[in-house]
């Protein structure tokens, strides 16, 4: 049973990189998940700027959306899955994107979405992580 601290922050102290090149989008999503007790450790608007926080930030987990501007989110993605860091995508693509499909068990959240299904799957994603590092 959560105690009642966990409900009002599913992701307490959980370290979170923030990947999305439309600003008001990214502070959307800064928004819902620091209000879910998330601290915000990075907010790239570019792969690049992105690939440069990765290595240093200690990250809990990602949440990426699929196309940066002109660019793949992919080398971020590879860069994270190397490091053992858990990613969700968030995108606004109805398609089946090759990139989605290079990372099948990545949870796909499709924009717009409400912040109860943004923070759960950040959520569900660290879980499952910990489980699997677990097992």
């Amino acid at each position: 049973m959560q105690q009642r601290g966990e409900r009002e922050a599913p992701l307490r102290e959980a370290r979170i990189l923030i990947v999305e090149d439309d600003l008001l989008i990214l502070l959307e999503l800064e928004s819902i998940l620091s209000e879910a007790g998330a601290e915000i450790v990075g907010r790239c608007q570019t792969v690049r700027a992105a690939l440069g926080l990765t290595p240093s930030e200690g990250l809990c987990a990602a949440i990426l959306d699929l196309q940066i501007g002109r660019e793949t989110i992919a080398p971020v993605a590879r860069d994270l899955e190397e490091r053992g860091v858990p990613f969700v995508f968030y995108t606004g693509q109805v398609g089946m994107d090759p990139i989605r499909a290079e990372w099948p068990q990545a949870k796909v959240v499709h924009k717009p979405a409400s912040a109860r299904a943004i923070v759960a799957a950040l959520s569900e994603a660290m879980t499952r992580h910990a489980q699997q590092q677990g097992a």
